[in-house]
């Protein structure tokens, strides 16, 4: 909530969007007298930070590096603050290219992935938000999608193999199911069914009894198919292709393909809120970050932020970030939709 004024001359800020944000992403000021005389002064704390644009009426500023405190002020001295949530980050020298996945203690699994046929020092690790990452998986090529079935295990694929992988709590392999194709994205529903996204057009269902059937079936990806269970019980299903204004698919039990909303650009991974708000790793209206999506269908920049690939909530209901290269925690206070 913004503070009172204290003086008429004192610029009043009416509405700071979007909610949250990571370093390197904006936010948009607006209000009145934002500007006065002088170039506006925007600053996190202590950390100054630098104007986009700057008008009477709005003004765009990017979130520096280093910042720790949401609390945004405009002016010297004590000037006119908001609070903000920022993300913390907490993991780099990482590279997913999908999810992490958040277990009920509240550790995070995120990949290291590398490029085609790159054979990584270290694949899955297993990131103690107080401590940080530790190596939990090594031989593993191209490490993808990550998924939790409803007891907990942690599953992998790779894109390198087309398998799936059973991860025990150690960080040892099992083999749970080949010939994926392509496999990308991965996600357990609540009879713990296990979807599979082969980047080339396919979706795969494999039972618990491993029988495998061919799910739906989409437009080829240029990058990976991202999947999510939704509180319908329904499968949504993303993916970047050569169009700027990419779809969330809905499948039905039956396998029925719909667009559940058109209009964004790169969707990536994606997670429902307690509430069925879909959160997206995607750009709109050409600013990138994570996109809150309403059961209606209505869209809205809820984080801003760079090269976000993928999020997850956690018990604490923080929402946990993986851009390309590091994991960062934003506390939302929203609760996540239990997986499955």
């Amino acid at each position: 909530m913004a503070l009172r004024k204290n003086s008429e001359t004192r610029p009043q800020i009416l509405e700071v969007t979007p909610a949250a944000a990571i370093p390197g992403g904006e936010f948009r000021i607006r209000g009145k007298g934002l500007t006065g005389a002088d170039r506006p002064q925007i600053r996190f704390g202590e950390i100054a930070a630098p104007v986009v644009i700057g008008s009477e009426s709005l003004i765009i500023v990017k979130v520096p590096d280093g910042v720790s405190r949401g609390r945004l002020v405009l002016g010297p001295d004590d000037g006119t603050a908001w609070t903000c949530d920022i993300g913390i980050q907490i993991a780099d020298s990482v590279h997913p290219v999908a999810n992490p996945v958040v277990d009920r203690s509240g550790a995070i699994y995120t990949t290291f992935s590398g490029s085609a046929g790159q054979k990584t020092a270290v694949a899955i690790y297993k990131v103690d938000p107080s401590l940080g990452p530790k190596p939990l998986v090594n031989d593993l090529m191209n490490a993808t999608g990550l998924a939790l079935d409803s007891e907990g295990g942690l599953y992998v694929s790779s894109r390198h193999d087309g398998m799936v992988y059973q991860v025990s709590p150690a960080g040892n392999l099992a083999t749970y199911v080949e010939g994926m194709g392509v496999a990308t994205g991965i996600v357990f529903d609540r009879d713990d069914n296990l979807y599979v996204g082969d980047r080339s057009g396919t979706i795969f269902k494999i039972s618990r009894q491993r029988q495998i059937y061919v799910f739906a079936t989409l437009e080829p990806s240029i990058a990976a198919y991202h999947l999510a269970i939704g509180p319908d019980g329904f499968l949504y299903v993303s993916g970047p292709t050569t169009s700027s204004f990419d779809a969330v698919h809905r499948v039905s039990s039956d396998g029925h393909v719909t667009v559940f909303y058109r209009g964004l650009g790169r969707p990536q991974g994606m997670a429902f809120d307690i509430d069925g708000n879909l959160y997206v790793a995607a750009s709109l209206g050409g600013r990138r970050g994570v996109v809150r999506i309403s059961p209606d269908a209505k869209a809205e920049l809820f984080l801003s932020g760079p090269a976000i690939v993928g999020l997850a909530f956690s018990p604490s209901k923080s929402l946990v970030l993986a851009t390309t290269n590091s994991l960062f925690r934003v506390d939302v206070r929203i609760e996540g939709r239990p997986i499955p």
